[in-house]
């Protein structure tokens, strides 16, 4: 894979993605605010809006920090570990074996368990 060596970016480009990478408060309330609008749009209780945002990461694979954000998220909610893994099981038809194995464990590791060794 070939870096570049200069690229023009912008300051605010540059500036919102240091305040991300930072974890700025400011944008994190923004992005807490359009959250609570989009499940208040969606018409879904917490718990049900959790699952399915949980459902979406594992079939999009996303990235681990997407997962413990989610399952906290969904924890907060009243979702139990019982329900992820059925969000999990649901889903499998649809994200297929693939998806399947590279979630399950993002999916332990957010809930706070431990890989068997040798993973």
């Amino acid at each position: 894979m070939n870096m570049p060596t200069k690229v023009d970016v912008g300051v605010a480009t540059r500036d919102t993605l240091t305040a991300l990478a930072l974890g700025d408060p400011d944008l994190v309330a923004a992005g807490v605010e359009v959250r609570q609008e989009l499940r208040d749009r969606s018409r879904l209780d917490e718990r049900t809006y959790a699952l399915v945002k949980l459902a979406a990461i594992m079939a999009l694979d996303a990235p681990p920090a997407s997962y413990l954000w989610q399952v906290a998220n969904g924890l907060a909610a009243g979702a139990t570990p019982d329900d992820m893994l059925g969000v999990l099981i649901a889903i499998a038809p649809q994200i297929g074996g693939p998806r399947l194995v590279a979630a399950a464990p993002e999916l332990m590791v957010a809930l706070g368990l431990t890989l068997p060794d040798g993973t």
